[in-house]
């Protein structure tokens, strides 16, 4: 009875990480350029006796890295990504990714976010404009101009598809693998005006949190009924002492 109360255990600790991921993904469903978590689990085997126990490991948790939708806002600011490229900014001292493209100038014409963090080009400096020459135009390939005049280029970066990604603010992501500027713009591409979404399927979201606090509950109450089968045995066994 102990190790099925032990494979319970390892289950609601596992149901339980996976619930804080689905109820972050629901919480970030409209912050633009937000991805996913998820959490992926394997099966872990004790042996006790001579019977093998599968005990449900803490999981390994990914981020998605599918595209969100495009929302046009009008502002010469924003930018989004076509293609599986990211922007890169610099934070407290690191390079963070991400597809977050909510830009503003700042009064010294710095190309900054929402957080106030540098945009980088593609060769890893930060971005200036002029403060006096009007909103910017961007093209395709990140290029920006203003009043006619080229005055530099956001950078667009790929990321390694075995790189781990660890999250550096709600959008943003660092990673282990050094990330490459992209320098051909056929599958990748700026577009201005835009931003992108979350990929957040809300509604895949909001079932997979029912489904899960329904699991939750289920290996609750068997841990229940277990101690409960547990007592009764002490007492059985203690009375006929």
């Amino acid at each position: 009875m102990k190790n099925g109360l032990y494979v319970a255990l390892s289950a609601q600790i596992s149901l339980a990480r996976r619930l804080e991921t689905v109820a972050a993904n629901i919480a970030n469903a409209n912050t633009p350029g937000y991805r996913v978590d998820g959490v992926s689990f394997a099966t872990e085997l004790a042996k006790a006796g001579d019977q093998n126990i599968a005990f449900v490991g803490e999981g390994a948790g990914f981020v998605s890295r599918a595209s969100g939708p495009l929302i046009p806002t009008g502002n010469p600011l924003d930018m989004a990504i076509q293609g599986d490229g990211w922007f890169a900014v610099q934070s407290n001292g690191q390079t963070v990714y991400t597809r977050d493209g909510r830009m503003q100038m700042n009064e010294t014409g710095s190309l900054i976010s929402m957080t106030g963090a540098p945009i980088l080009d593609a060769s890893g400096a930060p971005i200036q404009l002029d403060p006096s020459a009007g909103p910017p135009s961007i093209t395709r390939d990140g290029m920006v101009s203003q009043n006619g005049r080229q005055v530099g280029a956001v950078g667009l970066y790929e990321l390694d598809d075995a790189a781990k990604l660890t999250r550096a603010g709600t959008s943003g992501f660092t990673t282990d693998k050094p990330a490459q500027p992209i320098l051909s713009f056929n599958s990748n591409s700026v577009v201005q005006g835009s931003i992108e979404g979350a990929n957040v399927d809300p509604v895949r979201e909001m079932t997979r949190l029912i489904e899960i606090t329904r699991t939750f509950d289920g290996v609750t109450n068997s841990v229940t009924q277990t101690e409960n089968s547990l007592q009764d045995a002490i007492k059985t066994l203690g009375g006929a002492a």
